[in-house]
């Protein structure tokens, strides 16, 4: 492999993969095995892009995950009570000797708010590429504009993939009109806070709804659906917020055109009323969603990156919602964290009670539920659905 830089060719530098491609999976080498780095936030807020990889992954078979405090646990036993093969590991080398040999990835899973590396987990990364690992990085802080990473991954003969590094603004898309081209429901999955399961729930959804006969396709709008292997989307909150709509409906017009779907379902990000993630109104605005389901962690008592600030209940983010866009909410789910099985089950049906809408909890409740909620706001889908009664 060769690569320009500042006009001459070398050999074995690294490839600029920026996963921006709209439409198509962004180009990686060859393998797919990956080892998920997220020292300190595994199971955390932070650590929701490891989190996601350990739930669902379409681009990487995920060998483990890097975090000395959960050192020892099943990762799917962590987060979801069931165990799915995958070990949280202390370090690299523990990493490396589980697998037997050198992964092909090394996935940085950590989604701080302020987007950068420490000193100590720079030290990580750059080891990883010195035994041989592509890195895939989703924070804002580009590591191929960082000349330690750039000089260490061209020795190496390895690659850097920015994931969350913007394509450049003469390709970027306004807001055209062609949204109301799309002539299936769109339903966006809104929430109350940042990493509050957003994006779970879509892709529980969108599996739900494919498994009962009905064709969805999910629209992404962050770093963690893209390195997941998302087909369509952007990771908007690195765009230029003047062109954030207009590729959100981009987005959803190439997955209305390239699937010919039965629903889209598009990716939330932040809250509508969160006072620094605020792309959850170009969501709005670009998608133009028939519905919209909340997701709500009631034991939250602030916001995840904000403890200054108080979380906003299910009732008010609604409100707030249906006045900000010609849109419905059609249910509510519900993040069970720090919750007994008794305060969830108390938590859905007073939601359910003082909000009249459909309310389930997507990770230990039956899909069926949200293929429900769907069918409750859309009964024109309901001839397209095999029978909730045969399946599942």
């Amino acid at each position: 492999m060769s690569s320009l830089i500042d006009g001459f060719a070398l050999p074995n530098a690294p490839r600029i993969l920026d996963d921006t491609s709209f439409a198509e999976p962004f180009a990686l080498p060859t393998g797919a095995t990956a080892v998920v780095y997220c020292e300190g936030q595994f199971g955390e807020q932070d650590g929701k892009t490891a989190n996601g990889l350990v739930r669902h992954s379409e681009k990487y078979e995920i060998l483990s995950v890097i975090d000395s405090r959960q050192a020892g646990v099943d990762a799917g036993e962590l987060l979801d009570g069931t165990r799915n093969g995958i070990p949280v590991l202390a370090s690299l080398t523990e990493s490396l000797a589980h697998a037997g040999r050198v992964p092909d990835y090394l996935v940085c899973g950590l989604a701080p708010a302020d987007g950068l590396l420490s000193g100590d987990q720079r030290v990580v990364l750059l080891d990883g590429i010195a035994r041989g690992m592509h890195i895939i990085n989703g924070l804002h802080e580009f590591l191929n504009d960082d000349s330690e990473f750039v000089a260490a991954a061209l020795i190496a003969g390895v690659t850097i993939t920015d994931v969350r590094r913007p394509k450049d603004k003469r390709d970027l898309h306004l807001f055209s009109g062609r949204i109301f081209d799309v002539t299936c429901p769109r339903i966006a999955i809104l929430g109350t806070d940042g990493a509050i399961g957003k994006r779970t729930t879509a892709t529980l959804l969108v599996q739900a709804l494919n498994a009962h006969g009905i064709k969805a396709v999910m629209v992404g709008t962050g770093q963690t659906t893209l390195i997941q292997g998302g087909k369509y989307g952007v990771a908007l909150d690195a765009l230029v917020p003047q062109f954030c709509s207009g590729e959100v409906e981009h987005q959803v017009v190439a997955a209305f055109e390239g699937e010919d779907p039965d629903v889209i379902v598009v990716e939330g990000q932040g809250a509508l009323s969160h006072p620094a993630y605020l792309t959850s109104g170009h969501i709005l605005r670009g998608s133009r969603p028939a519905g919209v389901i909340v997701q709500h962690a009631p034991k939250r008592r602030v916001l995840g990156d904000f403890p200054m600030m108080p979380m906003p209940t299910a009732a008010s983010e609604i409100a707030l919602i249906e006045a900000f866009a010609d849109t419905r909410v059609i249910g509510v789910t519900i993040n069970h964290e720090e919750m007994t099985p008794l305060e969830l089950e108390e938590a859905i049906a007073d939601h359910m009670l003082h909000l009249g809408l459909p309310v389930t909890d997507p990770l230990t409740r039956p899909a069926e539920d949200l293929v429900e909620m769907v069918l409750r706001a859309f009964p024109e889908l309901a001839p397209l659905a095999a029978s909730l009664s045969t399946t599942g």
